[in-house]
């Protein structure tokens, strides 16, 4: 039996014990969880119990953006050793599945996901883990740096999908933890330039800093005039949705270059209607990311140079004790959060 943060129904989060099995195999490790996101799938289990078909029927352990120590390694792991510091990579594939032979593991529909019913995450002082998904990390980069890998991989994912080009210039639409990540993995990736547009100008003021970030409050400026402007009325060559808000989709592609392309990062909540006219009269190209696949040592790469800085988005680590209350402030939304954070162990 472990402490862990388990989700027994909705709305119904306890820090309890329940029985985890830690049984180390050949090509696993052990790891003892220090820093662990809180995410908005996560916070959709804990108020909603549901996320499409992924229902919450028996009490799950929460989270899945994760770092930590090596414990303990299986008898054939030889990358790793007891005392380094790890990030994890949350989703396991069927390694023999075809999605997994053809590169797409992220795609693979056997993948087994930390925090997806009936998976348990790893909101518990200890997990046992695929060495081959476990990464260690540079010596400046911390634990909760380490935790904020996860989300930074899907920013990167949507940059390669949208294969930039030296000085292109990229709109994101939402600026919440996946929106700042992909604009950070943007201009990383290449864009001169990041037009970010959001409603909530807490989220935007966090990168009033960044000489190569225009933000935009859609509350008070024409998004489309903005980027009109910086374009000279030419469009941005890619816009990158990652609010997940059907309105959004209303006029995406009048934001768009002829030729340029469109990168789907968020998640509606409905089905919705796409201008198929304008499409075809820029010959715009679509993307889509689900997850991410082989980003993790690249995120790790770009937070240990220097050239993406993720702790300006922390903004609170709870103490495990705390971690009921944790998710009930993430679940407030209050303006000036983008990533709470709860450290499981010191």
């Amino acid at each position: 039996m472990a402490k862990a943060l388990v989700l027994d129904k909705t709305l119904d989060l306890k820090l309890r014990d329940i029985d985890v099995p830690l049984v180390v195999g050949p090509r696993d490790v052990k790891i003892e969880i220090r820093n662990v996101g809180v995410c908005g799938s996560d916070l959709h289990y804990f108020l909603h119990g549901r996320i499409g078909p992924y229902v919450v029927e028996q009490p799950m352990i929460l989270g899945h953006e994760a770092s930590g120590v090596v414990a303990e390694v299986g008898a054939e792991v030889t990358h790793l050793k007891v005392g380094d510091r790890v990030c994890m990579e949350p989703g396991i594939p069927d390694s023999s599945s075809r999605a997994t032979m053809e590169g797409l593991y992220n795609l693979d529909p056997a993948v087994s996901f930390w925090a997806t019913p009936p998976i348990h995450g790893c909101l518990t002082p200890h997990v046992v883990h695929p060495a081959a998904f476990t990464f260690k990390m540079p010596d400046n980069v911390s634990f909760a740096e380490g935790a904020f890998v996860e989300p930074l991989a899907i920013g990167l994912q949507a940059a390669k999908k949208a294969a930039i080009k030296p000085g292109d210039v990229a709109v994101v639409i939402g600026a919440g933890t996946i929106g700042a990540m992909t604009a950070l993995a943007a201009l990383a990736g290449g864009a001169s330039r990041v037009i970010l547009a959001d409603l909530v100008p807490e989220k935007l003021a966090l990168f009033k800093d960044d000489p190569a970030v225009t933000t935009v409050n859609v509350k008070e400026q024409s998004l489309a005039d903005v980027v009109k402007a910086a374009t000279n009325g030419w469009g941005a060559n890619i816009v990158f949705e990652a609010s997940g808000g059907a309105k959004a989709f209303e006029h995406i592609f009048e934001l768009l270059c002829p030729g340029g392309c469109v990168v789907l990062v968020g998640i509606p909540v409905d089905k919705v209607p796409f201008d198929i006219v304008a499409i075809q009269a820029k010959e715009a190209r679509i993307e889509s990311v689900f997850r991410y696949a082989n980003i993790f040592p690249r995120a790790l790469a770009l937070i240990s140079s220097g050239k993406i800085d993720v702790k300006r988005f922390i903004s609170r680590v709870f103490p495990f004790a705390q971690g009921v209350e944790a998710f009930e402030e993430a679940a407030r939304a209050r303006p000036g959060d983008v990533k709470i954070q709860i450290a499981v162990t010191e």
